[in-house]
C-alpha cells in the first residue's frame, strides 16, 4: 500500500488523537457490542475488524458480543 502525504497526515492525526485512549486502557478489556447496522455493510464490517485487530495490537483485549442492546444498556446506565 502506497501512501500519499495527505494519507500518511490523516493517519498521523488519528494516532495522535487516539494516544491518550491506547495508554489509558492498554492492558484493559474491552467489551464491544457488535451488530445491527454496523453488520450490514461490508465497509463497516471491514473498519470494525481493522479497529478490533488494531486494538489487540495496541496492548488492549477487545472482546465482542453479538447482541443484547438493552441489558447492556441497562447495565451501563
Amino acid at each position: 500500500m502506497t501512501l500519499t502525504k495527505d494519507s500518511a497526515m490523516n493517519i498521523a492525526s488519528v494516532l495522535t488523537e487516539a494516544l491518550p485512549y491506547i495508554q489509558r486502557f492498554t492492558g484493559k478489556t474491552i467489551v464491544i457490542k457488535y451488530g445491527g447496522n454496523a453488520m450490514t455493510e461490508d465497509e463497516l464490517k471491514f473498519g470494525f475488524a481493522r479497529d478490533v485487530v488494531l486494538m489487540k495490537l495496541v496492548g488492549i483485549n477487545p472482546v465482542v458480543v453479538h447482541g443484547g442492546g438493552p441489558q447492556i444498556g441497562s447495565l451501563l446506565d
